[in-house]
């Protein structure tokens, strides 16, 4: 039999590996290739933050403003929408650099732990926004960090600031929540929409179930925000919840106290065993 006549093999039919009958091999490859390039990279756990894909830093942020407030005349239609737009991308901007500040600190402090593990690394969801932000303070420390993203329409992107050796493209959402917390020993909840949302819930829904069972520390950051958005107490004086499930995350409004206390957990729960 001629070399131009032998089957291809299954493996290398990419007709089939992309087809409906091979997802399960689709599935099982974005557990096991994020697995393997983890274990060739000595990561052993991560800080995960999550957050809006939509906020920028302060200096981008003004920028927009300046240049919309040039380009535009105040009576051309749609002016107020935008411009109430951009000054609230300014006013939230905040968030940006705050992720920024935290990751580095984290990063900078992680880098100086006396092991040949990659402990308590950076990790995001590896596109703009809060995700930029925390691969962006993690490079500024000189350190690693994570990009676990996800090939949707629009808004979401490898950003420049994760090294490629870590940078992974999922297309099953499931599979990339499992590795947010797979590896997670903390989590960081930065002001966001939908997405963050759902991540932060589904976090907290595993906590409540004892689904997952480590200790891992849950912070929410901007306690204003966040009770403007969901009416915790609510679920509370409907019998939805316990009152101690609230206990299962808390509330910080600094940079510094964030770091303070994950540090600390950090400390008690995994570096004084």
């Amino acid at each position: 039999m001629s070399k131009s006549n032998i089957p291809e093999k299954a493996y290398r039919n990419i007709d089939f590996l992309t087809s409906k009958d091979a997802r399960e091999l689709r599935i099982l490859s974005e557990f096991i290739e994020p697995k393997a390039r983890f274990k060739k990279y000595n990561i052993v756990d991560t800080v995960v933050f999550f957050g809006s894909a939509r906020l920028k830093s302060k200096r981008e942020a003004n920028k927009d403003l300046r240049e919309f407030l040039k380009k535009y005349n105040p009576k051309s239609k749609g002016y107020e929408a935008k411009l109430k737009s951009l000054e609230t991308m300014v006013k939230t901007s905040k968030y940006y650099d705050d992720a920024v500040e935290l990751s580095e600190k984290l990063t900078r402090w992680s880098m100086k732990l006396r092991t040949d593990q990659k402990r308590f690394i950076v990790c995001s969801g590896g596109g703009p926004g809060i995700m930029e932000a925390a691969n962006k303070g993690a490079k500024k420390a000189g350190g690693y960090s994570i990009g676990l993203n996800i090939s949707i329409p629009y808004e979401q992107f490898v950003n420049k600031y994760v090294r490629k050796e870590l940078a992974f493209e999922f297309h099953y959402f499931f599979m990339r929540k499992f590795w947010f917390a797979y590896l997670a020993k903390a989590l960081i909840v930065f002001p966001g929409g939908f997405g963050t949302l759902d991540e932060f819930m589904e976090i907290l829904t595993l906590m409540q179930t004892g689904k997952i069972k480590k200790d891992m520390k849950v912070i929410v950051y901007d306690e204003a925000y966040w009770k403007s958005i969901i009416n915790f107490e609510a679920f509370i004086d409907n019998g939805m919840i316990d009152r101690k499930d609230l206990d299962l995350f808390e509330f910080c409004s600094t940079v510094d106290e964030m770091f303070n206390k994950i540090v600390s957990y950090f400390e008690e729960h995994y570096l004084s065993k």
